[in-house]
């Protein structure tokens, strides 16, 4: 798997259904100040890809089996 630098920004279209537009915008009303969809979204990533990243070393510390 080929990694990008940090520094690297992409674009990336993204297709949801409005139902998932109002719901990622009611969420970022709910925080103080304000953020755009972008930074929600950025932010939702790094949250999943710190919890996958930390149930790959939780398997791996219980002999590799996935339940």
């Amino acid at each position: 798997m080929t990694m990008t630098n940090h520094t690297d920004k992409g674009r990336q279209s993204l297709r949801l259904d409005a139902q998932v537009w109002t719901a990622i915008d009611t969420a970022r009303l709910r925080r103080a100040g304000s953020i755009s969809r972008n930074t929600w979204i950025t932010e939702a990533i790094a949250e999943k890809l710190t919890r996958e990243q930390n149930n790959d070393a939780s398997r791996r510390m219980a002999g590799g089996s996935y339940v």
